[in-house]
């Protein structure tokens, strides 16, 4: 008999739950309902520290989800201090693809994993630099036409065919892609959540 996953990640995004799933971790889905508006005045940094967490708290007040530790995460993507969100539109896209083109921007993630049974909240930020190619109308066109810039932040998938546009990144992939992995196994290791390795003694 398998029990229920004791991981619970608390997003509806197919991206994080597709990284979790390549390291074999066993968990449960259950969306966070948070409202994702930021606060007035809250930094980039403070936002996604502070929805990741939220998420995480909201989902394990849910009696009905079974779990022990849940896994909060937000990703934002920002450029001179401006967050590029989801574009509502194709020229939302092509404006953000123009203004990233030739440029660096960020990608700020925040990480918490909420342990239902101490009250424990371990969490965390990660900052990625990105660098893109300069890009021409004919690359920024073809690429909204594929579809793949409208759920994204930042109107790309680095994991995706939006890759043709990333000359560098400083930092960590997984972080573009919308989870830490580095960070966020690091932690749920320590808490005892996963072992992706079996002792071979």
């Amino acid at each position: 008999m398998q029990f229920p996953p004791q991981l619970v990640l608390a997003s509806a995004s197919p991206r994080r739950s597709e990284l979790l799933a390549r390291l074999g971790i066993r968990f449960a889905v259950a969306p966070s309902a948070i409202p994702e508006e930021p606060l007035p005045g809250e930094s980039v940094v403070d936002h996604v520290l502070r929805l990741s967490q939220e998420k995480a708290r909201e989902v394990a007040a849910r009696p009905e989800v079974a779990g022990r530790w849940f896994l909060g995460s937000d990703t934002e993507v920002e450029r001179d201090g401006v967050v590029l969100g989801k574009p509502v539109d194709a020229a939302a896209a092509a404006a953000m693809l123009r203004s990233l083109s030739g440029r660096a921007h960020q990608v700020v993630s925040g990480y918490a994993v909420y342990d239902r049974v101490s009250g424990e909240m371990t969490a965390g930020t990660v900052l990625t630099k990105v660098f893109f190619k300069d890009l021409t109308e004919v690359e920024i066109s073809g690429y909204i036409a594929s579809g793949e810039p409208f759920d994204k932040a930042g109107a790309y998938a680095i994991q995706g065919l939006g890759a043709f546009m990333v000359r560098a990144i400083d930092g960590s992939y997984t972080n573009v892609v919308g989870l830490p992995l580095c960070e966020v196994v690091t932690v749920l290791e320590r808490l005892g959540a996963i072992t992706l390795f079996a002792d071979p003694l």
